[in-house]
């Protein structure tokens, strides 16, 4: 049984009152990945803006 499938059995039998906190932590856990995206773009922006600054850049991207 694949972890997916572990997880709405335990779901399917959290009483009702709780199911918002559950829903509540599954949030949390995909903003903390956005989070954590923003971060490594963030970082790796100053090491390639070098890259997008050259003329050639500038050059490649004219026609479009």
């Amino acid at each position: 049984m694949s972890t997916k499938e572990l997880l709405i059995n335990e779901i399917e039998e959290v009483p009702e009152p709780l199911l918002a906190e559950v829903l509540d932590f599954v949030c949390f856990l995909k903003a903390k990945i956005a989070r954590e995206k923003l971060a490594t773009a963030i970082a790796s922006e100053s090491s390639l803006s070098k890259d997008w600054l050259k003329p050639e850049e500038d050059d490649a991207w004219q026609d479009l």
